[in-house]
């Protein structure tokens, strides 16, 4: 999905679509099925019931604005003072059922997001999709702005116009009713000729409600349009501000600061864009909603008036009828209040459609030429790689036919020029690049430990950034300060406890050893190293992987990165090749550098040296 164009015309952005609707249903309308049917039904049958009390409440009101009036009108003093006690009853009664309402509709808007965010981060986090969507050209932008804000302005809404049209139902039969029973029908005369017009209020009033109601569409259909637009511009911006916080540093150190605000004046430039053409919009739409709203008191007590000076209607009934005109045209013109609304609930239905679209997606080739990997089980420790063929997402072949077998206990250096999919093929035997062709042999049983140039840091205890994404409790305190002190870290280990923002608090040579040190204590079956030692230069390298060699020795072991320095280390070196226009291919040197004369090995006290080096 490409990013949304600040000059973008709303009818290119949106339109409503019925599909849109029916296909959102289904993914929220799963929430009054299965284990939540009986949560969703019981908040259902709650809103109902409270709504049939108001229902209620309306009409003893209704009837309480005659008996006042005609009260009024007789000058009986006894019965108004009768009808303003009761009136403080009925206020309670009014009062009651509102919270009632509020509180029904609102937890169901809160179980039904849960249930649909709980559904989506499901979806986004199973299979690693929230990884492999971002390896996708032209990714959908800002999933995490759709599974938080979005799935709220596509329920909440939802759940109104629900309620709206269950109570616009009921509202408009009985107050229909009332308006037949009380205004009965209205004698006209043009001339000689006269005639009768039956049940006049109930055909003014639906005459009414349906024009007002028809002009709403016509003046705000481009609205749902401009709302997407808004939507996605407030996402993008957003976007552009968490990336500046997180490469705050980069941006920084190359003087990117006046670039980066004329960036950021960019984007929430459009986001000022697409809510003034909100603003526009919504003005357009005001202008149909307040002149109805300045009408509807005003109509029934003229269209009254004929009968009420003819003295066929007492002012109690006047006053009745307009009330239940007003009912009506509430009942008529709820879409009317709410269209600005629909369209917003409509831009962020659709946005979760397409969250959800992406989701499917990037499970399956982009393209005949992009099928995807197959993985078979292997016994723990070994790798195979048979006929391995990986592509780019799109189907662009990277690398072509690869042949290798891993035996447990290997260490494997593996090299290539930039650009021959050295970490595409790493991203492979991990399990997280599925565009190809072939098959990987892994155990499934086989424990994994990856780690890249900037291994993730969580915030939390220096014990728990050591053990991720383990629990705590695992490994003893002790246990866990010697991984620290033959990784070089002992100046830490007394800092288990102590919280902090690790990925920023540490320099970028101590994340590495971190991230080593948490492979001393989980001690993987098979180790990824990607540029995991790139922080460090000369012997440090050497004395970084010989403590990982010391520490999980039993373990399989494939290093990307490091330099002669650490290759004369490993005892297999695997190069991919590439010919300028073809894709690259696999080929393992021959010979072992435990042969090799200018192999070191390291003492505990030049470990330790090093270690001291690297702190100072």
């Amino acid at each position: 999905m490409s990013e949304v164009r600040g000059d973008a015309s709303p009818a290119e952005i949106q339109s409503f679509d019925r599909e849109i609707g029916r296909r959102f249903q289904k993914f929220a309308g799963a929430y009054w099925n299965g284990d939540s049917a009986r949560q969703a039904w019981f908040w259902t049958l709650a809103i109902g019931g409270t709504l049939v009390l108001r229902l209620a409440v309306d009409v003893a009101n209704n009837r309480w604005n005659r008996w006042f009036f005609d009260a009024l009108e007789r000058r009986d003093g006894a019965s108004v003072g009768l009808a303003i006690m009761a009136f403080g009853l009925l206020v309670a009664c009014i009062a009651a059922v509102g919270v009632a309402i509020v509180i029904t509709r609102e937890t169901l808007q809160v179980r039904w997001r849960e249930w649909c965010t709980q559904r989506l981060l499901d979806k986004w986090l199973a299979n690693r999709r929230f990884y492999k969507l971002t390896m996708v050209p032209d990714a959908m932008p800002n999933p995490e702005y759709r599974i938080s804000d979005d799935v709220r302005m596509a329920t909440e809404p939802l759940t109104d116009f629900a309620i709206g049209l269950f109570t616009a139902t009921l509202a408009a039969t009985t107050f229909a009713g009332i308006l037949w029973s009380v205004g009965g029908s209205l004698d006209v005369s043009i001339g000689e000729t006269s005639f009768t017009i039956p049940a006049f209020m109930v055909f003014g009033a639906l005459i009414y409600g349906v024009t007002a109601s028809a002009l709403i569409p016509i003046v705000g259909k481009r609205l749902s349009g401009v709302a997407a637009a808004k939507n996605e511009a407030e996402a993008l911006f957003r976007a552009d501000m968490i990336r500046l916080r997180e490469n705050a540093e980069g941006v920084v150190l190359a003087g990117g600061d006046r670039d980066a605000r004329s960036q950021l004046g960019r984007t929430y430039g459009d986001v000022v864009r697409q809510w003034l053409a909100l603003v526009r919009q919504h003005g357009n739409v005001t202008w149909v909603m307040n002149a109805s709203s300045a009408m509807v008191p005003v109509v029934p007590l003229i269209m009254c008036a004929p009968k009420y000076l003819a003295g066929q209607l007492s002012l109690g009934e006047v006053m009745q009828i307009a009330s239940a005109f007003i009912q009506v045209q509430m009942a008529i013109s709820w879409l009317v209040d709410n269209y600005s609304r629909l369209a917003e609930w409509f831009a962020s239905a659709r946005r979760i459609v397409e969250l959800i679209d992406a989701f499917e997606s990037v499970e399956r080739p982009a393209s005949a030429d992009a099928p995807l990997l197959s993985r078979e089980d292997a016994p723990a420790g070994k790798i195979g790689l048979r006929d391995v063929s990986l592509f780019d997402p799109v189907g662009k072949p990277l690398i072509e036919n690869a042949r290798l077998e891993i035996n447990p206990g290997d260490h494997i250096y593996l090299s290539g020029e930039s650009g021959s999919g050295k970490s595409v093929l790493m991203r492979a035997l991990a399990g997280l690049w599925p565009w190809g062709r072939g098959a990987i042999a892994l155990s499934s049983q086989a424990s994994l430990g990856f780690v890249s140039r900037n291994s993730f840091m969580p915030t939390g205890t220096l014990r728990e950034a050591l053990l991720y994404p383990a629990p705590a409790g695992l490994h003893s305190d002790e246990d866990l300060k010697s991984a620290l002190t033959v990784s070089g870290l002992a100046h830490l280990a007394a800092r288990l406890g102590e919280t902090s923002r690790w990925a920023q608090s540490l320099a970028a040579g101590e994340r590495q050893r971190l991230a080593i040190a948490r492979l001393v204590v989980q001690k993987p079956d098979v180790i990824i190293l990607e540029d995991a030692v790139s922080a460090f230069v000369g012997a440090e390298r050497r004395v970084v992987i010989e403590t990982l060699f010391r520490a999980c020795g039993q373990a399989t072991i494939i290093n990307l990165g490091g330099g002669d320095n650490v290759r004369t280390l490993f005892a297999r070196h695997v190069m991919l090749e590439r010919t300028e226009g073809q894709p690259s291919r696999l080929r393992e040197i021959t010979g072992s550098a435990l042969d090799n004369p200018e192999k070191v090995v390291l003492s505990s006290a030049t470990i330790e040296l090093a270690a001291e080096k690297a702190m100072t």
